[in-house]
């Protein structure tokens, strides 16, 4: 059986023995004839006639780690007494959690904190609103918003399953771009009761992170929520996919020593992520994009699409050409899948794509084709896997759009910021550091969420996550910043 990578499948498994670290090692060894991968193995307990071992391995899938556990089960002198699911495990409690940024130790520090003092504090926000993003967390604060209706490669599972995801998304915002953001998962999947939920609570964000909202509402959501709001809104699933498959495209043409005016891109795929991608590519110069999708290559001379495909096809597909994907494929440059797993064949990248072709295959969980198979013919191969080179990962974009928006005070996004942000994704990436199998920096790069935050804002990252705009008490104004000491300069 082939190995497994290291994955979400790990399980701790309490087994006890007899007194004899033989058994210990040959447990060891069944587990590696399962193709499991043993990542650690602890004595949890040591008495004269039993041990207590905990073995830590990892699986490829439910069924294999059950199998691991079972062939654990079977060597002699063994018995499991537990498992534990460590993915489950971690998320006990929930992943994130509200700590207080000030000390209130002593009845002075309540004083200020909370009343009186903070009644000076409110009125002052009620003078000048705009100081709320100054004074409270606001400046700092994302609110991401999902339906649970396109949850993952889930689907309709609903706002309580949408919850996890939802928790771990905060987490990447704190941990990448020091964004304290929240999960709001409503109970609708009705629009206008979307559209006016985010409204009422959008007083208390600084920006909007939709995630997850099936299509075609996502598009309505966002549209309506960006006419009504003062603060940014933005459709991850939409928007940050967009800006890392271009900057990876950026690269990859590098690599294969083509221009993105002159190639022909087949993108598979018209729903929110492909629609995205398609106008950022645009946007960003390209001339000659080929839509597929269930109906089959979208064309502008169809008469039979939905409103939503006709829109998309009259902005591309410049040849009108019709039929299935191979179709499409004729002297393709670039194959970007965004759709369904295994729908590309790998003798239509050899028969019908041009030279070094270049096949981003995204689909998640299972992409349109194997990457491995991919890489058989094109060039260039990028998937949403971890667990092979060039993954195309939101995280890339996210944290640092949303760190420029926020230190910007900015009130929108635009599609210049979104062409600004891949560049600057792509260009991390320097000309002695890219080849095929490096086109896109990992996620945890250290200089990616800056790069992009910078490009976003056009200024330096914050370090503190706080804006450094003027504070208004009163009648007056100061644009002075907090001081070295952590004291506001005084305003009568």
């Amino acid at each position: 059986m082939a190995a497994a990578t290291p994955s979400s499948y790990s399980v701790t498994i309490r087994l006890h023995t007899s007194p004899d670290y033989a058994v210990v090692g040959r447990v060891a060894t069944v587990l590696a004839e399962q193709g499991g991968i043993v990542t650690a193995i602890d004595i949890a307990d040591s008495r004269h006639d039993r041990l207590t071992v905990d073995v830590t391995c990892s699986g490829i899938n439910v069924d294999h780690t059950d199998g691991l556990v079972e062939a654990v089960e079977s060597v002699d002198g063994v018995t499991v007494h537990k498992v534990s699911d460590r993915t489950f495990l971690l998320h006990l409690g929930g992943k994130i959690q509200v700590r207080s940024k000030v000390a209130l130790k002593t009845r002075d520090d309540l004083s200020m904190a909370y009343t009186p003092g903070v009644g000076r504090v409110s009125a002052a926000i009620a003078k000048n609103p705009e100081d709320a993003r100054r004074l409270t967390i606001k400046g700092n604060t994302v609110a991401v918003v999902t339906d649970g209706s396109a949850v993952l490669g889930l689907g309709n599972i609903g706002p309580e399953a949408a919850m996890p995801v939802m928790e771990g998304k905060a987490a990447l915002f704190k941990q990448f771009a020091d964004i304290d953001a929240w999960p709001i998962c409503l109970a609708s999947q009705d629009t206008d009761e979307i559209v006016r939920a985010v409204e009422m609570i959008a007083p208390g964000f600084g920006g909007i992170n939709l995630e997850d909202i099936a299509a075609p509402r996502c598009f309505e959501i966002e549209r309506r929520l960006r006419k009504s709001l003062d603060i940014p809104v933005f459709h991850d699933d939409q928007h940050g996919t967009a800006i890392v498959v271009l900057a990876a495209l950026r690269n990859a043409l590098r690599v294969v020593g083509k221009q993105l005016e002159e190639s022909h891109v087949v993108v598979s795929g018209g729903g929110a992520a492909g629609s995205a991608i398609v106008t950022l590519l645009l946007a960003a110069g390209a001339k000659d994009v080929t839509v597929f999708d269930r109906e089959g290559l979208l064309s502008r001379d169809d008469d039979s699409l939905s409103s939503d495909k006709q829109k998309l096809a009259a902005r591309t597909n410049p040849r009108k050409l019709r039929g299935d994907l191979p179709d499409g494929l004729q002297e393709a440059d670039v194959f970007i899948g965004v759709s369904a797993p295994n729908i590309l064949k790998a003798e239509w990248i050899r028969d019908h794509m041009a030279k070094d072709p270049i096949v981003f295959a995204l689909a998640n969980p299972d992409p349109e084709i194997d990457p491995a198979e991919a890489a058989q013919y094109a060039k260039v191969v990028a998937s949403g896997r971890s667990d092979y080179p060039n993954q195309i990962n939101n995280v890339l974009a996210f944290p640092g759009v949303f760190r420029g928006l926020l230190d910007a005070n900015a009130e929108n996004v635009t599609t210049d910021m979104l062409i600004r942000a891949a560049d600057a994704i792509a260009g991390v990436v320097t000309d002695e550091e890219i080849n095929p199998s490096y086109i896109i920096p990992s996620v945890f790069h250290s200089e990616v969420a800056d790069a992009v935050a910078v490009a976003i804002s056009g200024e330096g990252k914050s370090t503190t996550g706080t804006p450094t705009g003027p504070i208004k008490v009163g009648s007056r104004s100061t644009a002075a910043p907090v001081d070295d000491t952590g004291i506001l300069p005084r305003v009568r």
